[in-house]
């Protein structure tokens, strides 16, 4: 079991099964128009699997800069997801 955690290859099963998880996420939202929209789970999806590129590199001992860029992307897709979120609601205005 530690030999799946070591070589990073459960983190690349998380991975998968997100990857599932936002196709058919999708396509119930095109078949049905309900549930989450695209644009609103992408930024989700993204945040998420740069924390699990970053935790990967992490665990197979991978140079630092790869992981510090894995935390940015996650970082950004963030903020882009609360930004979103924020301008959605209603009487939300962009910042001052």
């Amino acid at each position: 079991m530690s030999e799946l955690f070591v070589s990073g290859r459960f983190v690349d099963f998380i991975r998968a099964l997100m990857l599932v998880e936002g196709v058919l996420l999708w396509r119930h939202h095109r078949r049905t128009g309900r549930g989450i929209a695209p644009g609103d789970l992408l930024p989700v999806l993204v945040s998420g699997a740069g924390l699990l590129v970053a935790l990967r590199c992490a665990l197979t001992g991978t140079w630092w800069g790869w992981i510090a860029l894995s935390l940015l992307a996650a970082l950004v897709a963030h903020l882009i997801d609360l930004g979103r979120r924020q301008w959605s609601r209603p009487g939300g205005s962009a910042p001052a």
